[in-house]
């Protein structure tokens, strides 16, 4: 966990024994259930760097992203990651947990009991339910999503539930710019004119942040029912015969 401190920079601050115990119970939660179910491929000792830094990275060299007392919505969180750490290490910040496997919504819960996390709530749906549900819709300051799917079907996902003024983050490795192109007009269907990338500086690997703001409200069409986001993402041409484009 040293070098995940170290990669936040918060060696030697008042936070970093508190943060440490907290990241590595939930590690430790996350390696022995992982051994029952599918929540993660990755080798245990990989944990730490490559799902609870990357996870928080952006937290601390963006703070500006995340305001305090912010409300924020992970979409298809898996394992929790990376709305958990996020949950751990700002305890201010309001975050929604959505997702679709309920085997993995226990163990969410599971988490959020053992540590505490009363800032932290589990809602097991799909990502198109969420965004169509009355007091979920347009009403996140922040919707955040990572190694779930490609930006123009992720934004599908996102910005349905992210309130006007608010923004969508994806977690994005070296393609993240070609992914970027490839949802502009899935970004400019849903609400938001632009998009811009933003460098993450993870030791020894590229990692970016696809930043979309919302300036208007998101046609109620949108998302489009189970499954079609992914099978037809927006922006790709149509091929006239399909009844949901």
């Amino acid at each position: 966990m040293e070098r995940v401190i170290r990669a936040l920079g918060l060696t030697g601050r008042p936070e970093e024994k508190e943060l440490t115990d907290r990241l590595a119970a939930y590690r430790d939660m996350l390696v022995s259930w992982n051994r029952k179910m599918d929540l993660t491929s990755v080798a245990d000792g990989d944990i730490p760097m490559r799902h609870l830094a990357d996870s928080l990275l952006p937290l601390y060299q963006y703070p500006e992203l995340f305001p305090r007392g912010a409300s924020l919505a992970d979409v298809g969180t898996g394992a929790g990651l990376p709305g958990l750490p996020i949950a751990i290490a700002r305890g201010d910040l309001r975050v929604t947990l959505i997702e679709s496997m309920r085997k993995r919504c226990d163990f969410l819960e599971a988490v959020k009991e053992k540590l505490g996390l009363n800032n932290a709530r589990v809602l097991c749906l799909r990502a198109e339910e969420a965004g169509q549900q009355e007091g979920l819709r347009e009403s996140f300051d922040r919707t955040v999503s990572r190694a779930v799917a490609a930006a123009p079907v992720l934004l599908e996902y996102l910005l349905p539930l992210t309130r006007v003024g608010g923004a969508a983050l994806c977690w994005k490795g070296p393609g993240a710019a070609a992914e970027a192109a490839q949802a502009k007009a899935a970004a400019e269907t849903l609400g938001c004119p632009a998009l811009s990338l933003l460098p993450v500086s993870f030791p020894g690997e590229e990692r970016w942040l696809i930043r979309a703001d919302k300036s208007s409200p998101t046609p109620p069409r949108y998302p489009r029912r189970t499954g079609i986001p992914s099978k037809r993402p927006l922006g790709e041409k149509k091929d006239g015969n399909d009844p949901s484009q």
